[in-house]
């Protein structure tokens, strides 16, 4: 093994705070920890965003997060874990859209950095600090880098493309009135 250079020390920090941020903030909403609304609370708060059914919607994306989150920290299956973060992070965004880019007015902004983060790691790798490269790449080939983000995007389209028609249709029966009084 040669030695630990400063890519490897980045790639470890990257996907330290990434991985712990995204696992932690999923935390709040499986387990209600650090405040969370637990899954129950996620779970009608999917509903209410247009993510049917509610709870099974937040299990899903509670495991690509705090699953995916987890395994990047650690560096293990690095791409299939970068990939569901990316997968869970684009259906959040999704959510966030309509308000523009910046999380301050309640945008995109945070989602969006958190998915790329995510993806980027799915694609460069973990770096040699990691599990990944302590179990000789076992879960980690090129060749699954592809099909991990191709397989993720596929189903992110179907899920938030659901989820849009969804919230569009509620939108489409909600009259304005007609007149002013």
């Amino acid at each position: 093994m040669t030695c630990i250079d400063r890519r490897d020390l980045g790639l470890l920090l990257l996907r330290l705070s990434t991985g712990g941020v995204l696992a932690a903030h999923r935390a709040q909403k499986l387990f209600g920890w650090f405040g969370g609304g637990g899954i129950e609370g996620t779970g009608a708060a999917m509903e209410a965003m247009g993510y049917s059914p509610g709870k099974a919607s937040a299990r899903a994306a509670g495991l690509a997060e705090a699953g995916g989150g987890t395994l990047l920290a650690l560096g293990l299956a690095t791409p299939a874990a970068g990939a569901a973060a990316a997968g869970a992070m684009a259906g959040a965004a999704a959510v966030h859209v309509p308000n523009g880019f910046f999380a301050m007015s309640g945008g995109y902004e945070y989602t969006a950095s958190l998915g790329l983060a995510a993806a980027g790691l799915a694609v460069t790798g973990p770096g040699r600090l990691s599990l990944d490269h302590l179990l000789g790449h076992a879960v980690n080939r090129g060749w699954m880098v592809p099909i991990a983000l191709g397989t993720t995007a596929a189903v992110t389209a179907v899920v938030v493309g659901m989820r849009n028609n969804r919230v569009r249709r509620a939108r489409e029966g909600e009259q304005e009135a007609l007149f002013d009084e």
